[in-house]
Protein backbone atom coordinates (compact mmCIF):
# COMPACT_ATOMS: atom_id res chain seq x y z
CA UNK A 1 0.00 0.00 0.00
CA UNK A 2 1.31 3.41 -0.75
CA UNK A 3 1.38 6.78 1.62
CA UNK A 4 -1.22 8.36 -0.77
CA UNK A 5 -3.46 5.58 0.24
CA UNK A 6 -2.37 4.58 3.82
CA UNK A 7 -3.11 8.50 4.22
CA UNK A 8 -6.27 8.45 2.07
CA UNK A 9 -7.14 5.24 4.71
CA UNK A 10 -5.98 7.03 8.07
CA UNK A 11 -7.90 9.97 7.14
CA UNK A 12 -11.30 7.71 6.42
CA UNK A 13 -11.10 6.75 9.93
CA UNK A 14 -10.48 9.77 11.50
CA UNK A 15 -6.88 8.93 12.17
CA UNK A 16 -5.86 12.64 11.71
CA UNK A 17 -2.37 12.91 12.38
CA UNK A 18 -1.35 9.12 10.84
CA UNK A 19 -3.08 10.67 7.58
CA UNK A 20 -1.15 13.93 7.45
CA UNK A 21 2.37 12.41 7.97
CA UNK A 22 1.52 9.62 4.83
CA UNK A 23 0.42 12.29 2.79
CA UNK A 24 4.04 14.23 3.64
CA UNK A 25 5.66 11.06 3.21
CA UNK A 26 3.69 11.06 -0.56
CA UNK A 27 5.20 14.86 -1.31
CA UNK A 28 8.40 13.94 -0.13
CA UNK A 29 8.93 10.99 -2.65
CA UNK A 30 6.68 12.04 -5.40
CA UNK A 31 7.13 16.12 -4.72
CA UNK A 32 5.92 16.37 -8.69
CA UNK A 33 2.91 14.56 -8.36
CA UNK A 34 -0.10 17.05 -7.68
CA UNK A 35 -2.40 14.56 -6.33
CA UNK A 36 -0.68 14.16 -3.15
CA UNK A 37 -0.85 18.13 -2.73
CA UNK A 38 -4.69 17.95 -3.23
CA UNK A 39 -5.35 15.15 -0.53
CA UNK A 40 -2.87 16.75 2.15
CA UNK A 41 -5.16 19.86 1.25
CA UNK A 42 -8.48 18.24 1.78
CA UNK A 43 -7.64 16.91 4.94
CA UNK A 44 -6.34 20.09 6.14
CA UNK A 45 -9.56 21.45 4.82
CA UNK A 46 -11.03 18.88 7.16
CA UNK A 47 -9.37 20.44 10.00
CA UNK A 48 -10.28 23.86 8.58
CA UNK A 49 -6.73 24.94 8.22
CA UNK A 50 -7.86 26.82 5.53
CA UNK A 51 -4.99 29.20 4.38
CA UNK A 52 -2.81 26.32 4.26
CA UNK A 53 -5.31 23.60 2.01
CA UNK A 54 -5.30 27.16 -0.10
CA UNK A 55 -1.53 27.03 -0.59
CA UNK A 56 -1.58 23.22 -1.24
CA UNK A 57 -4.33 23.37 -3.80
CA UNK A 58 -2.66 26.25 -5.67
CA UNK A 59 0.73 24.28 -5.63
CA UNK A 60 -0.93 21.67 -7.41
CA UNK A 61 -2.40 23.75 -9.59
CA UNK A 62 1.38 24.83 -10.66
CA UNK A 63 2.48 21.46 -11.16
CA UNK A 64 -0.35 20.74 -13.48
CA UNK A 65 -2.84 23.41 -15.09
CA UNK A 66 -6.16 20.79 -15.58
CA UNK A 67 -6.76 19.64 -12.18
CA UNK A 68 -10.51 19.74 -11.83
CA UNK A 69 -10.10 17.69 -8.43
CA UNK A 70 -8.18 21.06 -7.24
CA UNK A 71 -10.74 23.52 -8.35
CA UNK A 72 -13.32 21.55 -6.91
CA UNK A 73 -11.44 20.77 -3.61
CA UNK A 74 -10.85 24.93 -3.02
CA UNK A 75 -14.30 25.46 -4.29
CA UNK A 76 -15.47 23.28 -1.18
CA UNK A 77 -13.33 25.17 0.61
CA UNK A 78 -14.73 28.81 -0.29
CA UNK A 79 -17.94 27.57 0.51
CA UNK A 80 -17.15 26.35 4.24
CA UNK A 81 -16.08 30.03 4.48
CA UNK A 82 -19.28 31.41 3.39
CA UNK A 83 -17.12 32.86 0.04
CA UNK A 84 -19.65 31.96 -2.83
CA UNK A 85 -18.71 33.77 -5.74
CA UNK A 86 -15.06 31.92 -5.37
CA UNK A 87 -16.24 28.88 -4.39
CA UNK A 88 -18.60 29.47 -7.74
CA UNK A 89 -15.43 30.23 -10.26
CA UNK A 90 -13.81 27.05 -8.39
CA UNK A 91 -17.30 24.82 -9.31
CA UNK A 92 -17.35 26.37 -12.71
CA UNK A 93 -13.26 26.16 -13.55
CA UNK A 94 -13.82 21.83 -12.39
CA UNK A 95 -16.44 21.56 -14.50
CA UNK A 96 -15.10 23.35 -17.22
CA UNK A 97 -12.14 20.84 -17.11
CA UNK A 98 -14.27 18.04 -16.66
CA UNK A 99 -15.39 17.55 -13.88
CA UNK A 100 -19.40 15.88 -14.45
CA UNK A 101 -20.93 14.34 -11.22
CA UNK A 102 -23.64 15.26 -8.82
CA UNK A 103 -21.84 16.50 -6.10
CA UNK A 104 -20.35 19.33 -8.18
CA UNK A 105 -23.89 20.30 -10.21
CA UNK A 106 -24.73 20.26 -6.15
CA UNK A 107 -22.66 22.38 -4.96
CA UNK A 108 -22.35 24.89 -7.59
CA UNK A 109 -25.91 25.43 -7.34
CA UNK A 110 -26.11 25.86 -3.98
CA UNK A 111 -23.03 28.19 -4.02
CA UNK A 112 -25.26 30.35 -6.62
CA UNK A 113 -28.37 29.61 -4.08
CA UNK A 114 -26.25 31.35 -1.58
CA UNK A 115 -25.91 34.32 -3.41
CA UNK A 116 -29.56 34.91 -3.93
CA UNK A 117 -29.73 33.61 -7.27
CA UNK A 118 -32.64 30.65 -7.58
CA UNK A 119 -32.70 30.87 -11.86
CA UNK A 120 -29.16 30.71 -12.09
CA UNK A 121 -28.79 27.56 -9.84
CA UNK A 122 -31.35 25.61 -10.80
CA UNK A 123 -30.40 24.12 -13.31
CA UNK A 124 -27.46 22.70 -11.84
CA UNK A 125 -29.57 21.43 -8.85
CA UNK A 126 -31.56 20.27 -11.32
CA UNK A 127 -28.64 18.21 -13.17
CA UNK A 128 -27.91 16.83 -9.32
CA UNK A 129 -30.79 15.34 -8.93
CA UNK A 130 -31.17 14.01 -11.89
CA UNK A 131 -28.09 12.51 -11.69
CA UNK A 132 -28.86 11.31 -7.97
CA UNK A 133 -32.08 10.29 -7.52
CA UNK A 134 -32.14 8.84 -4.16
CA UNK A 135 -29.99 11.42 -2.54
CA UNK A 136 -33.01 13.36 -0.25
CA UNK A 137 -30.59 15.93 0.77
CA UNK A 138 -29.92 17.23 -3.27
CA UNK A 139 -33.61 16.07 -4.20
CA UNK A 140 -34.66 18.74 -1.01
CA UNK A 141 -32.63 21.26 -2.12
CA UNK A 142 -33.86 21.30 -5.77
CA UNK A 143 -37.64 21.48 -4.54
CA UNK A 144 -36.86 24.59 -2.19
CA UNK A 145 -34.60 26.19 -5.60
CA UNK A 146 -37.92 25.69 -7.47
CA UNK A 147 -39.50 27.34 -4.91
CA UNK A 148 -37.26 30.35 -4.36
CA UNK A 149 -37.55 30.57 -8.46
CA UNK A 150 -41.76 30.86 -8.04
CA UNK A 151 -42.28 27.69 -9.37
CA UNK A 152 -44.64 27.02 -6.87
CA UNK A 153 -46.72 23.64 -8.39
CA UNK A 154 -42.93 22.17 -9.38
CA UNK A 155 -41.48 22.53 -5.98
CA UNK A 156 -44.72 21.15 -4.48
CA UNK A 157 -44.38 18.34 -6.57
CA UNK A 158 -40.51 17.84 -5.97
CA UNK A 159 -41.62 17.79 -2.29
CA UNK A 160 -43.59 14.61 -2.62
CA UNK A 161 -40.89 13.27 -4.51
CA UNK A 162 -38.60 13.63 -1.39
CA UNK A 163 -41.50 12.54 0.84
CA UNK A 164 -41.27 9.45 -1.14
CA UNK A 165 -37.69 8.90 -0.48
CA UNK A 166 -38.07 9.59 3.56
CA UNK A 167 -41.81 10.09 4.39
CA UNK A 168 -40.82 11.61 7.99
CA UNK A 169 -39.03 14.47 6.17
CA UNK A 170 -40.62 17.44 8.30
CA UNK A 171 -39.40 20.20 6.32
CA UNK A 172 -40.96 18.62 3.19
CA UNK A 173 -44.47 18.94 4.81
CA UNK A 174 -43.85 22.42 5.76
CA UNK A 175 -42.84 23.81 2.52
CA UNK A 176 -45.78 21.55 0.76
CA UNK A 177 -47.83 23.97 3.03
CA UNK A 178 -46.54 26.79 2.39
CA UNK A 179 -46.67 26.14 -1.46
CA UNK A 180 -50.54 25.38 -1.06
CA UNK A 181 -50.82 28.96 1.23
CA UNK A 182 -48.81 30.28 -2.71
CA UNK A 183 -52.02 28.83 -3.98
CA UNK A 184 -54.68 30.02 -1.55
CA UNK A 185 -55.60 27.04 0.02
CA UNK A 186 -55.47 27.90 3.65
CA UNK A 187 -57.09 24.28 4.52
CA UNK A 188 -54.81 22.29 2.84
CA UNK A 189 -52.07 23.92 4.09
CA UNK A 190 -52.78 23.03 7.67
CA UNK A 191 -52.60 19.97 7.42
CA UNK A 192 -49.09 19.76 5.98
CA UNK A 193 -47.97 21.97 8.67
CA UNK A 194 -49.75 19.73 10.89
CA UNK A 195 -47.98 16.64 9.59
CA UNK A 196 -44.24 18.89 10.39
CA UNK A 197 -45.67 19.34 13.99
CA UNK A 198 -46.46 15.89 14.89
CA UNK A 199 -42.71 14.48 12.85
CA UNK A 200 -40.98 17.44 14.80
CA UNK A 201 -42.97 18.87 17.53
CA UNK A 202 -40.19 21.61 17.82
CA UNK A 203 -40.87 22.66 13.97
CA UNK A 204 -40.74 26.26 14.66
CA UNK A 205 -41.41 27.40 11.11
CA UNK A 206 -44.30 25.10 11.07
CA UNK A 207 -45.94 25.94 14.04
CA UNK A 208 -45.84 29.46 13.46
CA UNK A 209 -47.26 28.80 10.36
CA UNK A 210 -50.15 26.71 11.42
CA UNK A 211 -51.07 29.62 13.96
CA UNK A 212 -50.90 31.91 11.13
CA UNK A 213 -53.43 29.64 9.50
CA UNK A 214 -55.29 29.18 12.08
CA UNK A 215 -56.04 32.67 12.59
CA UNK A 216 -57.04 33.49 8.99
CA UNK A 217 -59.01 30.63 8.72
CA UNK A 218 -61.09 31.85 12.06
CA UNK A 219 -61.05 35.34 10.95
CA UNK A 220 -62.53 34.42 7.32
CA UNK A 221 -65.34 32.22 8.36
CA UNK A 222 -66.40 34.50 11.22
Amino acid sequence: MSELQKGIEYMQNHQFEEAAQSFNNYIEENPEDPVGFINFANLLVHLQEYDSAERFYNKALELEEKLPAAHYGLGNMYYEQEQYDQATKQFQDAMKQGLDDEDVYFMLGMSLLNQEMPKLALPYLQRASELSPEDIDIQFQYGLTLAYGNMIDEAYEQMNVVLSLDEEHSDAYYNKGVCLLYSEKPEEALVQFEKALAIQEEHLLAGNAKKQVEQLLQERDG
